[in-house]
């Protein structure tokens, strides 16, 4: 057996199968937890499998744009406690950062930490000890994108969760109100629904391979003969594309348009098309895993 009750619990959790579906399914798998999961969905036992990455970290995502809106920012910063994620030290040296992406376009975690801080006389890197050494914990600049263009900001939750868009629109369309309307009800669909893709075009050739093999042993497993399955597998594969592609999915503030609709409507009624060309959703902590302190423990140490 190459797997442990740890890896069930997993599984189960990751899934929302039953214990011994599971235990069967990393015994088929010969405890690979991704074939595990491919295992469980093709005998229809999980529907999707849930998201891997455990939000636990704290710290802020943080997006903005520059005073002309034509360049935009998106950033996370980590710290260890969400007391020091509600500090006004902690959040202005965020915006720094920001900025300093801003101005400075470096390429990567690396040559932001060389660039000087905007406003300051320092590096990014001496800034951050600066900041560790004052606030007392542990700050990591954990990544960030920027883009340039007609762009849109969205921030949600007090620093848990921003979003960054870019679009394609003539400047007559993207100066109007009502198409800055438009960018903020597209970026606040990127926070609910959680896109993967802007659209089908943009998913790998390999992703949608993988989801064709999964839903056809689906469909055989189900007893249908091979020779439709094909013709199945077309049907379930455009509704994969709605639940993990932005212009497919359905637009929620109204049902009954798709994005892809509403984006069309909206173009063709302030004289010019648009397109959403990308974005980046940050949502605080994703996939990190936090130190679990025991609190008993640290209470008994306190008396100690």
């Amino acid at each position: 057996m190459n797997f442990t009750a740890k890896d069930v619990a997993a599984l189960r959790e990751k899934t929302g199968c039953g214990m011994m579906d599971c235990k069967k399914a990393l015994t088929a798998s010969d405890g690979d937890m991704e074939g595990a999961i491919d295992f469980l969905r093709e005998k229809g036992l999980a529907a999707a499998a849930k998201k891997s990455g455990r939000i636990a970290a704290e710290g802020v995502a943080y997006a903005c744009t520059n005073e002309a809106g034509n360049v935009g920012v998106i950033v996370e910063v980590n710290a260890e406690t969400d007391f020091v994620a509600k500090n006004d030290d902690f959040n202005n040296f965020v915006k720094t950062v920001a900025q300093t992406i801003i101005d400075c376009a470096p390429a990567d975690i690396e040559a932001l930490s060389e660039c000087k801080a905007s406003g300051t006389d320092m590096t990014v890197a001496a800034l951050l000890q600066e900041k560790i050494l004052t606030i007392g914990e542990n700050i990591k600049i954990r990544r960030f994108d920027r883009k340039e263009g007609v762009v849109v900001t969205y921030n949600h939750g007090g620093g848990r969760m921003s979003v960054l868009a870019s679009f394609e629109a003539p400047a007559a369309v993207a100066s109007k109100p009502e198409f800055t309307e438009y960018a903020k009800n597209i970026a606040m669909q990127i926070a609910a629904i959680t896109p993967n893709y802007v659209c089908p075009e943009e998913v790998p050739a390999d992703v949608v391979e993988h989801e064709k093999k999964i839903l056809t042993e689906q469909i055989i497993n189900d007893g249908k003969p091979a020779n439709i399955a094909e013709k199945i597998v077309a049907g379930r594969l455009q509704k994969f594309f709605k639940e993990i592609c932005l212009t497919e999915q359905p637009y929620v503030k109204d049902g009954d348009l798709t994005v892809s609709q509403y984006t069309e409507q909206t173009g063709k009624a302030l004289g010019g098309d648009i397109k959403i060309l990308s974005f980046t959703r940050f949502e605080k902590g994703e996939g990190l895993e936090k130190k679990e302190d025991n609190f008993a423990d640290e209470v008994a140490s306190m008396v100690k």
